[in-house]
């Protein structure tokens, strides 16, 4: 009885280092992805009240969770049974990728000035509306780059067996989840540490110059980050693009893959918004 038991644990133990390894492995394939993922959501976390700032990004964290909860078992039946379905779902998770992205660019250089009752009616609208909407855009956004995220873990796994499949990518799916809203959390109360490192030090010495970088430094880093995050939109559904449709896998061979994956996720993101943009028009 008592050597059952511990061929058992030597079994676990032996499962658990393989899934150590493996994890290893995925987390190195998806890390860029989950700078993407890190640079997109930071810039979707901000622009609340600070006493909101930590509400809205548990919220997007939890709807993060239960993106992944959706994503893995789907993505390890799918592999199984319809493989082409993965591919199917990521090009078109990289064409919504690529319309947000260009979205965000055309409302920067062609924002035209809004006029007096525009203006109030967007007064009226922030609060819970505007705050929902935003929560809802992130989470929706998390989903299409966790499904990426599980994908490029599941490939790294496809000849191991079906028990170490799903625990690396859950193991993987989990770290991004804790990783990514862990330095998001971080980044959103830099200004808050600093003021009461200000409060704190009287406003003088070490302690308070520490203060004021770090409330200077939060408009900073959110400004990169929004452009940042941006360009990762596009750049990932290029990436998407260029590496599950054979034909834009092999154009362009001689150019740089940056380059053509920036025009791709461009080029689509134009025409997604293009058909959106009409089809409002016509309904």
């Amino acid at each position: 009885m008592a050597s059952g038991i511990f061929a058992i644990l030597d079994d676990i133990a032996a499962l658990m280092d393989d899934v150590a390894v493996t994890a290893k492995i995925a987390t190195k394939k998806t890390a860029g992805i989950l700078g993407d993922d890190l640079a997109v959501n930071a810039e979707k976390a901000t622009g609340f009240l600070s006493s909101r700032e930590l509400p809205v990004l548990w919220a997007i964290t939890k709807g993060s969770f239960v993106n992944k909860l959706i994503i893995v078992p789907i993505a390890l039946l799918l592999n199984a049974f319809f493989p082409i379905a993965i591919k199917v779902i990521l090009i078109l998770g990289g064409v919504y990728l690529a319309y947000e992205g260009v979205e965000k660019i055309i409302e920067y250089f062609f924002h035209r000035q809004k006029e007096g009752h525009e203006v109030v009616a967007e007064i009226k609208q922030d609060g819970k509306d505007a705050e929902k909407a935003k929560v809802k855009s992130a989470i929706m956004t998390d989903f299409i780059l966790s499904i990426e995220i599980v994908i490029i873990a599941l490939g790294t796994v496809l000849t191991e067996s079906l028990s170490l499949q799903i625990l690396t990518v859950s193991v993987v799916a989990l770290l991004a989840t804790v990783g990514v809203y862990g330095i998001v959390a971080i980044i959103v109360r830099m200004d808050d540490a600093g003021y009461k490192l200000i409060k704190s030090s009287g406003d003088k010495g070490i302690l308070a110059g520490m203060g004021h970088m770090l409330v200077k430094s939060l408009p900073v880093i959110i400004r990169i980050l929004a452009v940042v995050g941006t360009i990762a939109l596009i750049l990932v559904a290029g990436g998407i693009f260029a590496h599950n449709i054979d034909f834009l896998h092999h154009l362009l061979p001689n150019v740089p893959s940056i380059i053509k994956e920036t025009l791709l996720g461009l080029i689509a993101g134009l025409v997604a918004v293009g058909i959106v943009k009409a089809v409002k028009a016509i309904f």
